[in-house]
């Protein structure tokens, strides 16, 4: 049986996985309406299907996508008690949307990055807090693992993807430090990488604000699974599918998926694209999206307080013209 703290802890984390982030605030804006299609790109534990097929009724439809194929055990929990007919498909939610026609679907929203269901299970690797296997892979069955990369790529290549993708200080030092270390022997866990991490950089920001590996993990994480480049296909295809009316979400938990859903946004959002100067519009371009959101919408206090991964959410949404 389990000690009672570690029950506690599971039981906590469990909370977490089944917590959306931005619920209300994302169903508010989205606003679902009965008998619309709808889009789960990142279906995770469920949370947010629940309240988006709740609104679409029986005469709607929810299509969830998910690479991660462990989440069919939600998906049976939330399609057995939703209204309507849901779907998941397991694969990139950027070729799913790439397969449907133009002008089909009313909702499309997105929950970016790793889950809380992803992050407490140990043995996938994308915590740093727990020694794991150095995995990452949001699909099991994809190739490339974290320990692929820290194992063979070149001090410049890791250099450039801490630096590209966490923004790291110290990319160069740390880059340095692995292909010493892999020298002795493969990195093979996240605690390995951990302590790395903590030796190669200087002393004083080791105590800094939050875990010294967390900008390197995210890189990593980011590499392994492709997320920037599918994230900026997923929202060209989701631009394309959306009927006129349809609305678009994404939640974004650091600056490269904020700012790749934010240029998207502003793109789509744009009228005249000549170059400045000229006397007449000679390109004739008109927008195709509304912003809803002249600021992206943050947690509250109190959901920080309850969830405190949900910190760094930002909401962005938009309208199909």
């Amino acid at each position: 049986m389990l000690p009672l703290t570690s029950l506690r802890l599971r039981e906590y984390e469990m909370a977490l996985a089944h917590t959306p982030v931005l619920l209300e605030e994302l169903v508010e804006l989205v606003d679902p309406r009965p008998g619309e299609i709808a889009v789960d790109c990142t279906f995770g534990a469920g949370g947010h299907a629940r309240a988006v097929a709740a609104r679409l009724g029986a005469g709607g439809r929810l299509i969830a996508c998910d690479r991660d194929p462990s989440v069919a055990e939600y998906y049976h929990e939330v399609a057995a008690a939703a209204p309507c007919p849901v779907e998941l498909y397991h694969g990139d939610f950027a070729d799913v949307l790439a397969e449907r026609p133009d002008a089909s679907v009313d909702v499309v929203y997105m929950d970016l990055g790793v889950s809380s269901m992803q992050l407490d299970r140990r043995e996938r690797g994308f915590s740093y807090a727990y020694d794991a296997p150095l995995d990452m892979r949001m699909d099991p069955e994809a190739g490339v693992t974290a320990a692929d990369l820290v194992n063979t790529l070149s001090q410049d290549e890791l250099t450039d993807i801490f630096r590209r993708y966490g923004e790291e200080r110290y990319a160069k030092p740390i880059a340095r430090a692995i292909l010493r270390e892999r020298g002795r022997h493969p990195l093979e866990s996240t605690g390995e990488l951990v302590g790395l991490i903590k030796r190669a950089i200087p002393t004083p920001a080791r105590f800094g604000a939050g875990n010294p590996a967390r900008r390197v993990f995210q890189a990593l994480r980011i590499v392994v699974n492709d997320e920037l480049a599918s994230l900026a296909r997923g929202l060209a295809e989701a631009h394309r599918v959306l009927r006129p009316g349809g609305r678009l979400a994404a939640i974004s938990f650091h600056s490269l998926e904020d700012r790749t859903v934010k240029e998207a946004f502003v793109r789509y959002s744009a009228g005249c694209i000549c170059p400045p100067g000229l006397p007449i519009c000679a390109c004739g371009h008109e927008p195709t999206l509304r912003v809803l959101t002249r600021r992206p919408v943050t947690p509250r206090a109190r959901e920080i307080e309850v969830n405190p991964r949900s910190a760094s959410a930002k909401l962005r949404v938009a309208v199909r013209i």
